[in-house]
């Protein structure tokens, strides 16, 4: 009889099976979660200004993460001479919130509850967009669990208080965040161009507690010198905006910005930053794939997520 594999597992390549967050184990029921980290997805774009599409973004991102899932013993960086995400580092992924299509409330709403179900088991949240608006729920569930600061990384402020009413929109959600009373300030980074905030916002921004840096100010300053503004000590909610990056490497985005940080600006601040403040939770937004024919915005998108991961737990472990 042939020997197909199976006595010591399943080969289990990327191209094979289903899309979870780098294929890892899918739990439907949220008061079952038992893992150091929770993938949701928040496939809601309601909150779009021009293009839309970022609810597609989750199920991208799902996909694109596969192309990281060789093995289980873990990632070996010869840089670092470490092995990232190990087998005593567990993840799940918890599937999508519910999102009802034209409700921004009860969507919102469901996000939270994803978010709090996260943080009830006592794992990282990490949540997949969808529009920036779903970053408003995210921060709203951690009320009552004691402060955090907001790292955002991005090219918009998203500052804006109300326009025509509304206040829940992509636009607003760094807005709402700063008013909770959990939040004691804000970092924002790689914020640059015309803007979707006026002046006034930025103004409001900074007298609310918000220390706001371009993408030249970043380079000029360092990656040390970033992270230094960070105050110390801080528990840090981290807010990843795809549109932060330069469209020459990251297309797939409903409102693209050039100018924009590259990989390795981007992944030496999360690892810098994971070395020097606890990371509460994560999340990654405005994922528009089908801006993208060739794929290369997820794949960043998983990228990122899947080493930011590792920083986090490595700095942990250490």
């Amino acid at each position: 009889m042939a020997d197909h594999g199976y006595e010591t597992g399943r080969l289990n390549l990327p191209f094979v099976g289903i899309s979870t967050f780098a294929k890892k184990p899918y739990v439907q029921d949220w008061s079952a979660i038992r893992a150091d980290a929770a993938i949701l997805g928040a496939p809601y774009d309601f909150g779009t200004q021009f293009r839309p599409g970022a609810r597609f973004g989750p199920r991208a991102v799902r996909e694109a993460s596969t192309l990281f899932s060789f093995g289980h013993a873990g990632a070996y960086d010869h840089e670092d001479d470490a092995t990232y995400l190990g087998p005593e580092v567990t993840i799940v992924d918890i599937g999508d919130a519910d999102i009802v299509h034209t409700d921004t409330v009860k969507s919102h709403a469901n996000i939270e509850t994803g978010v709090r179900a996260i943080l009830d088991a006592g794992a990282l949240p990490v949540v997949i967009g969808g529009d920036h608006s779903i970053n408003i729920p995210c921060v709203k569930a951690f009320r009552g669990r004691g402060d955090i600061h907001v790292l955002q990384i991005d090219a918009h402020l998203d500052f804006v208080d109300e326009r025509h009413g509304v206040r829940m929109g992509h636009g607003n959600p760094m807005r709402r965040a700063a008013e909770q009373p959990h939040v004691t300030g804000l970092t924002q980074l790689g914020i640059r161009n015309v803007s979707s905030t006026a002046r006034e916002g930025y103004e409001a921004a900074r007298r609310m507690g918000s220390d706001i840096l371009s993408v030249r100010q970043v380079r000029s300053l360092g990656t040390e010198a970033v992270l230094g503004r960070i105050p110390p000590g801080a528990r840090l909610y981290v807010t990843i905006d795809i549109d932060a990056f330069c469209p020459s490497i990251a297309p797939g985005t409903g409102t693209p910005s050039h100018g924009g940080f590259l990989y390795y600006e981007v992944l030496e601040l999360m690892q810098g930053v994971a070395r020097t403040h606890e990371i509460v939770g994560l999340d990654l937004v405005e994922v528009a794939p089908d801006y993208d024919p060739s794929g290369s915005t997820a794949i960043l998108a998983a990228q990122l997520l899947l080493n930011t991961l590792g920083f986090i737990f490595h700095a942990r472990k250490g």
